[in-house]
């Protein structure tokens, strides 16, 4: 069985890693999608609330798997869930160099687990959690936030924002 991770914060889940999700899922026998806890990093949903939404926006494809990992390396807790492989995308020059010199880490670490990288079409290259939430407060925003999250999680999102 060919099995991948996905991770990520996913804080929101956008329109860009629902794409990678449903691509990877054609891809992979099996694709879990994991959200990584980082202590260090402050998120704008809980847990159980970015687990739900990727729930929502993953329960049609049926080979995909959610779950979560804190205090391992990404590369560490997919060997832990037998997955051979690290899905994960390049959008820019910048994510290239960063993710390139992660894989080589990765593969100091654990050698036998392959990352493979995706890069999105053109018009989902620069949308990110972090410009969704950047959106927020100002006039028509939205209205905005629809073009880039899934439709199954923009009103947990405006909800969230709501003044």
């Amino acid at each position: 069985m060919r099995r991948a991770i996905y991770a990520g914060s996913f804080d929101p889940i956008t329109n860009g890693h629902l794409w990678m999700i449903q691509n990877g899922s054609k891809l992979f026998d099996e694709l879990v999608v994991a959200v990584g806890i980082n202590p260090n990093k402050r998120t704008t949903f809980s847990l159980q609330e970015r687990l739900e939404m990727l729930r929502k926006c993953t329960k049609e494809y049926l080979n995909v798997k959610i779950a979560s990992f804190e205090g391992d390396f990404l590369v560490e807790y997919a060997k832990s869930i037998n997955a051979d492989y690290i899905l994960r995308g390049i959008r820019s020059n910048g994510d290239y160099e960063f993710e390139r010199g992660v894989m080589h880490i990765n593969s100091d670490i654990r050698p036998e687990i392959l990352t493979v990288f995706l890069m999105p079409p053109r018009e989902l290259t620069e949308i990110s959690s972090s410009l969704v939430k950047g959106l927020v407060g100002n006039t028509g925003w939205k209205e905005l936030v629809k073009k880039y999250l899934p439709e199954k999680t923009v009103q947990t999102f405006i909800d969230r924002f709501r003044t």
